[in-house]
Formats: C-alpha cells, sequence, structure tokens
C-alpha cells in the first residue's frame, strides 16, 4: 500500500469557535470533505453516528454520488462547517438531489459551543445502485480521497473506504479527462493510493464512455 506524508489540519476547532455561535452548521461526509472544491473557511473534525455512508445515483445527476442512509450501528468521519448567517442558498442549490435534515444530536465535535448541526441525504425512495449506465466517477473518488487524507491521514482514507457500502459499483476511469465539474490533481502518491483501496476491494473500472452515462434520464431509482 502506498504510504503519503500528508499534513492533516489539526486546528480546525480553534478557528471554528470564532464564527458566531448563533450561525448554523453541517456535516460533510464525500466530496465537501475537501476544502478546494467549496468556500466555507471555517471547518472542524467531526464523527457522525447512527448514518451508513454510500453510493447511490438518482435522476437528477448522471452519475453516482455519495449519500448515507440510517444505520444505528454505524459511525463516518467527516467535517462539520459553519454556515454563516444561515444562508443555505447556495448549499441547497449544490445537493439540490438531497434534503437537509436536523442531526446535531448524531454529531461528536470539539467546538466549544453546542450549534445545530444539519445533514444532507438522498431521501429514501429517490435513489437507486449504481450500474452501467450510472456509474461512479473515478474524478469524484479522487477528490473525496484527497480530501480525507488531508484531515484524516492515511488511516482515515482507510476508514473511508471501510465505511463505505457499495463498492460493487461500476467506476468509470474519467482521470484523464475528468467530468466530475469540481475536480482536483492529484500528486502520483495521491493516484496510487486512490488505485490500491480499489483494487483492494476488487472495483471494476471501465474506460471510456459508459451506456447513458451523461443521461439523467437513464438513472432512474431501481434499487
Amino acid at each position: 500500500m502506498t504510504q503519503i506524508k500528508s499534513p492533516i489540519h489539526t486546528a480546525g476547532a480553534t478557528a471554528a469557535d470564532q464564527t458566531a455561535e448563533t450561525d448554523p452548521w453541517f456535516f460533510r461526509y464525500g466530496s465537501l470533505v475537501n476544502r478546494e472544491t467549496h468556500t466555507f473557511s471555517e471547518a472542524a473534525p467531526a464523527r457522525l453516528r447512527g448514518w451508513r455512508r454510500v453510493w447511490r445515483h438518482t435522476r437528477l445527476r448522471p452519475v453516482a454520488y455519495l449519500t448515507v442512509v440510517p444505520d444505528p450501528s454505524a459511525e463516518i468521519d467527516g467535517l462539520i462547517a459553519a454556515v454563516p448567517g444561515a444562508d443555505w442558498a447556495a448549499l441547497d442549490m449544490r445537493e439540490r438531489a438531497y434534503a437537509r435534515l436536523p442531526a446535531h444530536h448524531q454529531v461528536n465535535h470539539d467546538l466549544s459551543h453546542a450549534p445545530q448541526i444539519a445533514l444532507y441525504a438522498i431521501p429514501e425512495g429517490r435513489h437507486g445502485t449504481p450500474d452501467a449506465t450510472c456509474p461512479v466517477l473515478l474524478s469524484y473518488v479522487d477528490v473525496v480521497v484527497q480530501g480525507y487524507l488531508r484531515e484524516f491521514g492515511e488511516a482515515g482514507v482507510r476508514r473511508f473506504f471501510d465505511t463505505t457500502d457499495g463498492w460493487d459499483a461500476p467506476v468509470l476511469d474519467d482521470r484523464d479527462a475528468p467530468r466530475y465539474p469540481r475536480h482536483r490533481v492529484l500528486s502520483r502518491d495521491e493516484r496510487a493510493l486512490v488505485d490500491d483501496h480499489l483494487s483492494d476491494r476488487g472495483v471494476r473500472r471501465t474506460r471510456g464512455q459508459a451506456q447513458g452515462a451523461l443521461d439523467a434520464q437513464a438513472c432512474l431509482p431501481h434499487g
């Protein structure tokens, strides 16, 4: 397994405590863990109880993304971030396939105050299992793993893979021509780390144009 020396953010809670105590927060568990994909500057590591991360697709998006589903025995790492002035509009637009749910009672964090914390999840009955017509994008996996590596180190990356279901989904290798709009450039070692974990789980990688991969109508929930 590739080993990487990566800076881990450890001062998040201190900086985050400087935000207004009345501001709400939200828990992020996918691409939003990568700080280069957004402008929410105040963030801190956290852990969510009672939800399990899984790969799913919806009719609103032509490929699969991460969501969470209820699971009383599960815990996942992530970040919490403040939403200044409770201005949810831009975030709700980015997460328009998801519902915003209260989750403050399920999030462990080191903030000095107890803010209201929301969680985004695709509503039950509105998501389906990824397949060849609605695959996972490797460029999206890259962004997520890079974020977890920077926040939690290699142990955190391992936990991300271990606490995410749905790795039997096909992964479309678009690394040479990324389709994820917030894709990031990974170092050679970061790419190798992603590839090693995917290989360890026997993930099926495909190349080229997947049938229906850019057709949102093909990605109707079916299970």
